[in-house]
C-alpha cells in the first residue's frame, strides 16, 4: 500500500461574512508537512481552524491563498480515485443498514465491486466481527465509532483524517478506543492526521503533534512525541507523559499562563 505524504505550504483561509469585506480569516500563513505513514496531531483551541486545516487536506475546503498536495498531487484528484479516509465526530453511519453493509458503503459510492474479505477482514480487526448483521442503533457510541473507522480504511486510502472522531464518547470509553485505533493503525500504518482537543489523546495516538494558535489559526508549536511503539496505556500514567501533558497544556492557553492564572 502507498502511503501518501501531505504538504501544506503558506496556507491561508477567509470565509465570507456579510457586513465584512475581509471575511473570517481562519487559516493563515499556515505550513506544515507530513511524512508518509506518519501519524500527525493537531492542537488548538476551539475555533482555530483545525477542523478547517483538515477539510483542505480532505478537499472539503479550498485555500485562499497557498497550496496543498498529497504527493504532489491535489486533494481533489485524490478524493476522486477515493484515496482519502475520513471519519468524523458524527459518525454518519445508514441507520437502515447493517455494520457489513455500511462499511462495504464505499465501494459502491465509488463505482466498485464489493470486496467481502476487505470488509470481513476490517470487521475482525476493529473487533466487530460478531456484529456484521447489527444496526446502528443497536451498538455502543464506541461500537459505531469503530464502524466509521472501519468504513474509512475499507478502499485502503494513502491518508486517513480523523476529526475528534472520539469527541462525543465519555472518558472512559475514548480512552479505551484511543487503544483500539492505535492497534488498528499499528496494523496499517497510514498517514494520518487527527484533529483532537485531547492533550492526552495526542500524545498517546502521534508522532508529532502540531499546535495552533487562537483564530486565525497559525502553528506555534510543534512536538516530537518520545515514546516508543507500540505503546502501552502504562505510558499515560508515567512522570514524563503528563510533564508534555502539562507543557502542551500551556501552550494551548499562553495568556492565562502569562497571567498566572
Amino acid at each position: 500500500m502507498t502511503q501518501a505524504s501531505i504538504s501544506i505550504e503558506n496556507v491561508t483561509k477567509r470565509f465570507p461574512l456579510k457586513g465584512n469585506s475581509e471575511g473570517v480569516v481562519a487559516l493563515e500563513n499556515v505550513s506544515l508537512s507530513v511524512a508518509g505513514s506518519e501519524f500527525v496531531a493537531l492542537l488548538g483551541p476551539s475555533g482555530c481552524g483545525k477542523s478547517t486545516l483538515l477539510r483542505l487536506i480532505a478537499s472539503l475546503e479550498t485555500a485562499t491563498e497557498g497550496t496543498v498536495a498529497i504527493s504532489g498531487e491535489a486533494p481533489r484528484g485524490m478524493a476522486t480515485r477515493h484515496a482519502l479516509g475520513v471519519a468524523f465526530q458524527d459518525h454518519a453511519l445508514l441507520p437502515w443498514l447493517s455494520v457489513r453493509d455500511n462499511i462495504a458503503l464505499p465501494f459502491s459510492l465509488a463505482n466498485r465491486p464489493i470486496d467481502q474479505q476487505a470488509v470481513g477482514d476490517l470487521l475482525k480487526l476493529v473487533g466487530l466481527e460478531g456484529f456484521a448483521q447489527a444496526r446502528p442503533n443497536q451498538l455502543s457510541g464506541g461500537m459505531r465509532q469503530r464502524v466509521s473507522i472501519a468504513r474509512a480504511l475499507v478502499l485502503s486510502p494513502e491518508v486517513l483524517l480523523l476529526d475528534e472522531p472520539f469527541g462525543a464518547l465519555d472518558a472512559v470509553t475514548r480512552r479505551q478506543m484511543n487503544i483500539e485505533l492505535q492497534r488498528i493503525w499499528s496494523r496499517q500504518q497510514i498517514t494520518t492526521v487527527l484533529v483532537t482537543h485531547s492533550v492526552d489523546e495526542a500524545l498517546f495516538l502521534a508522532d508529532r503533534i502540531l499546535v495552533l494558535s487562537a483564530r486565525p489559526g497559525r502553528i506555534v508549536r510543534e512536538v516530537v512525541v518520545p515514546f516508543d511503539r507500540p505503546r502501552d496505556p502504562a505510558v499515560m500514567r508515567g512522570k514524563d507523559f503528563h510533564k508534555l501533558v502539562d507543557d502542551l497544556t500551556d501552550a494551548l492557553h499562553p495568556d492565562e499562563t502569562d497571567a498566572g492564572v
